[in-house]
């Protein structure tokens, strides 16, 4: 399963390292250490935490703009069919749905705890993941 680092943890989250690391030590957010000692946050822990965050909210929460209409965040589910898929994407406080066909979700690898970047135009959805990740 991806891992992922306090800083891009926070990234996803849409706050600082600073406060995923107050989560982390008050038990909110688990963390392990990795190989050379850095503190990690395991995809889905992290998928469910940001999707419980998007629930309750937070009242050190910034502000957001979709200025870009390109959401990045974290797979939170996926629901395959024979053909088409739904995945919901917990992008900061933002929650984002989309229809896709079965092919693409199996050719980006999304599963639950996965990053990706949910792509608005009108009334469509894409979703594109970093190359690095495959």
């Amino acid at each position: 399963m991806r891992e992922y680092s306090m800083a891009r943890a926070a990234r996803l989250l849409g706050v600082s390292a600073d406060t995923v690391r107050r989560w982390a030590d008050a038990g909110r957010l688990p963390t392990r250490r990795d190989d050379g000692g850095r503190r990690v946050v395991d995809g889905r822990d992290l998928a469910a935490f940001a999707v419980e965050l998007a629930r309750h909210g937070d009242e050190e929460r910034p502000a957001y703009t979709s200025a870009r209409n390109a959401f990045a965040g974290i797979v939170t589910g996926v629901t395959l069919g024979d053909v088409a898929a739904q995945v919901e994407i917990q992008a900061g406080p933002h929650r984002l749905v989309s229809l896709m066909t079965r092919e693409a979700v199996e050719e980006l690898g999304l599963e639950v705890g996965v990053e990706a970047t949910a792509r608005v135009k009108a009334t469509s959805v894409h979703v594109d993941r970093p190359v690095e990740q495959r």
